[in-house]
């Protein structure tokens, strides 16, 4: 894996939400699966939806496995060693948009392959309260296994990320510790205000965690309402240490039992997100609801470096 620190006031546009290209492009994503049932019957609709956010201007594409794991393959009737093929598959699928679009305008690209809450398994929404009754040894029996697939298929870094309590962004940190030598990451976590985490947990105290893990590159927030995000980027780089990293839905909100989204999203704007450059964000991008776009609107307008971070 690479160092994706920026120097200095460089920033690294991240693209926005896979899912919410791909439903756009058609697809129903309405299962448990969600995004990574289209690494079984669609992937090269995955690598279109890639090269959609790198020709909006993002610089990393954000790997579908958020919803990958041993379990939820095995209820489609994957065996170990065929699921996680299917997690490796989406990096190598990321890559190949990564090297296709640097062929056409000899711009570098990386990958971030994702590493989602244990609540993004269940497809339940619990991922937005991390209410899971899990031990920590239950919550490390659950990622290690996957972390490790993702962390040795060629990824330039792990995205650890949409995560909703203390509790688990402690277990993760040292799963990321465990990882093989050179293994680094962002650790971004999902807030229900400017200075909780979904679970409730003071995030000043969350955001510490990473503190001295030279590991993490990044501490911040995803999946969080635009309106929070510049106060939790100034505390996420004063309880860290590190640099921030941002990507926020759209600000609308997830109903977890009819699986659909409620309220008004404003979406991501580019004079907020300037905000959140200023406060410590040097990776800045979309998540849910969030669609390339929006990407192309932040490319328009943020400082975005055009050279290999770091």
């Amino acid at each position: 894996m690479h160092d994706l620190l920026p120097a200095g006031d460089d920033l690294v546009l991240l693209d926005g939400g896979l899912a919410t290209e791909l439903e756009r492009r058609g697809h129903d994503l309405s299962d448990d699966l969600w995004s990574a049932r289209l690494l079984l019957d669609r992937p090269d609709e995955i690598v279109a939806t890639h090269r959609s956010y790198f020709a909006a201007g993002a610089r990393v594409a954000t790997t579908s496995s958020y919803q990958a794991s041993f379990e939820g393959f095995a209820r489609r009737g994957c065996s170990q060693d065929e699921a996680a093929a299917l997690m490796r598959r989406s990096v190598r699928l990321a890559r190949d948009a990564a090297e296709a679009a640097q062929a056409d305008d000899g711009v570098r690209r990386w990958v971030a392959a994702s590493v989602g809450p244990y609540g993004a398994v269940l497809a339940d929404g619990s991922e937005y309260s991390g209410d899971y009754g899990l031990s920590d040894a239950a919550l490390r029996d659950f990622h290690g296994p996957r972390t490790e697939v993702l962390a040795t298929a060629g990824a330039d870094l792990l995205a650890i990320e949409t995560i909703p309590s203390e509790q688990e962004a402690t277990v993760l940190l040292h799963v990321l510790d465990e990882m093989p030598e050179g293994t680094a990451g962002w650790l971004s976590v999902t807030c229900a205000d400017a200075t909780t985490s979904r679970r409730g947990d003071g995030i000043d105290r969350v955001f510490g965690l990473a503190r001295g893990h030279d590991r993490v590159v990044a501490v911040g927030v995803n999946c969080t309402a635009p309106e929070h995000v510049e106060e939790l980027v100034r505390r996420a780089v004063a309880a860290s240490g590190k640099p921030a990293v941002a990507y926020p839905n759209s600000g609308e909100s997830w109903d977890g039992v009819t699986r659909t989204w409620g309220g008004d999203g404003a979406g991501v704007d580019p004079t907020a997100a300037a905000r959140w450059v200023a406060a410590g964000a040097r990776y800045v991008g979309g998540c849910c609801r969030v669609g390339a776009t929006d990407i192309a609107r932040l490319a328009a307008t943020l400082p975005v470096s055009g050279r290999r971070p770091g």
